[in-house]
């Protein structure tokens, strides 16, 4: 990846991940130039600590540090990490967490008592330099004032162009309301190929062992999620599997059994180059990318997609 022309990476967070601080941190010695957008959920970690470490990276890192605010949307899982709030008391949450993590980094101290925060004195030894963007995503009404108030980058899972487009501008008018701007972003795989057939038939054998039984559990298991934006995602293709092509070139077969981001762009290496320059006219400038495997679709994307990109002046 540090070799590969990408700008940076996400460790994500969760029950089945490693934790996203100590892989970072464990990456950052072994790369030179790759950046790592941290993802870690407020209520686990206290503000002052999360600023503090978030400080200390940055510095060991010389610079190449990011944030992922992940407020949580599944209430079986953060309940795992006895967090007991409901879905719209996490966002507010997140947004007095965020108030005092970037407080801390631009006052000397900060005194502020809240509905889920209490700090006194709260201060860090010196604060980042340069400060971490902040990534944020979240679908839900009580998300997206706090995308708007708080964060750099407001993340979206892989919709349709039309409906990524709607979602971002109510962003961008809130954030205008408060007298800020945002940059977007987006979640998606990547199936990339020299042939869009040939792409089309990696895409089809990744679903073609999954049971009726497999994808009507998971169906529903989405279904029921407190996350909207999950929903949004269980929404584009209903469990059905004759219709997962919901857009040209944009697939929802990852998300018949995958939560959170269910969407991919597969076709040839133009097809999906021309698929994110659609998405990048709209506004989206950060594209969160993964596959399966993921090393060895990485290495197609970068030597397929990423020169086409370059030409079109948009990598």
């Amino acid at each position: 990846m540090d070799r590969l022309g990408y700008e940076g990476v996400l460790t994500p967070t969760g029950t089945w991940c490693e934790d996203a601080w100590l892989t970072s941190a464990a990456l950052l010695a072994e790369t030179e130039r790759l950046k790592f957008l941290v993802a870690f959920r407020p209520g686990l970690v206290p503000p002052t600590l999360a600023a503090q470490q978030a400080a200390t990276l940055q510095r060991f890192s010389e610079g190449r540090v990011l944030l992922n605010i992940v407020s949580g949307g599944d209430d079986v899982e953060q309940r795992r990490f006895g967090d007991w709030l409901s879905h719209d008391e996490r966002y507010a949450r997140t947004a007095e967490f965020l108030h005092i993590v970037t407080s801390l980094w631009r006052e000397e101290s900060l005194d502020f008592t809240g509905q889920h925060y209490r700090v006194a004195d709260a201060r860090v030894s010196a604060p980042p330099d340069p400060l971490p963007q902040i990534y944020f995503g979240g679908s839900s009404a009580a998300a997206l004032p706090v995308a708007a108030q708080y964060v750099d980058v407001y993340l979206t899972w892989g919709e349709p162009p039309p409906d990524a487009a709607a979602k971002i501008e109510r962003v961008r008018a809130l954030a205008a309301e408060r007298g800020r701007a945002v940059r977007f972003g987006i979640r998606l795989h990547t199936i990339s190929r020299d042939t869009s057939a040939a792409a089309w038939a990696v895409a089809d054998e990744l679903v073609a062992g999954l049971s009726p039984e497999q994808i009507a559990k998971a169906t529903a298991l989405h279904a029921k999620s407190e996350s909207e934006g999950q929903r949004r995602m269980t929404a584009l293709h209903g469990g059905r599997t004759d219709r997962l092509e919901i857009y040209p070139n944009l697939w929802a077969g990852v998300g018949l059994v995958r939560g959170g981001a269910g969407t991919a762009l597969v076709g040839s290496h133009e097809e999906v180059a021309n698929l994110i320059y659609e998405y990048h006219s709209l506004g989206f400038d950060d594209f969160i990318l993964s596959g399966y495997p993921h090393l060895e679709e990485a290495y197609w994307f970068a030597e397929g997609v990423l020169p086409i990109l370059e030409r079109k002046g948009v990598a």
